[in-house]
């Protein structure tokens, strides 16, 4: 079974909360809260994917971003690698373009939400960081 490659944005805010959406309920994992992204085209650079994939979720457009970490997931039915790439300048303000509701959370709050599995890693390095607001922006 061949990993399903999604690229992955963590914004975080002058607050120091990272923004999180729902999944829709029809799909893998769906009602599950998730950091925004979506999956990465045969072909197409990583960067260039989380802009368009940012772009039609958020309505947002990423002018900084940089890789931070990589998640390979494996689920009984599908395996993900989440590329997941720190958005430290970006233009617009967010909004769920898809209906998705959106939330922003300091990391104590993300116990919170259910998230899905894969992005247990992902929550315990925003956890490690020490200024969260200071560490993105």
């Amino acid at each position: 079974m061949s990993p399903v490659h999604v690229a992955v944005g963590i914004l975080i805010n002058p607050a120091g909360k990272a923004l999180i959406t729902r999944r829709p309920d029809h799909v893998h994992q769906g009602g599950l809260w998730e950091f925004p992204g979506g999956k990465v085209e045969e072909g197409e650079p990583v960067a260039a994917a989380l802009n368009r994939e940012l772009h039609e979720e958020l309505g947002i457009t990423v002018q900084v971003a940089e890789p931070w970490l990589q998640v390979h997931h494996a689920y009984p039915d599908k395996v993900v690698w989440l590329d997941v790439w720190r958005v430290t300048v970006w233009q617009g303000e967010p909004q769920g373009r898809e209906g998705q509701p959106l939330a922003w959370a300091l990391p104590a709050e993300l116990a919170g939400f259910a998230f899905p599995e894969a992005d247990q890693p992902i929550i315990a390095a925003f956890y490690r960081l020490s200024s969260p607001a200071e560490e993105f922006r």
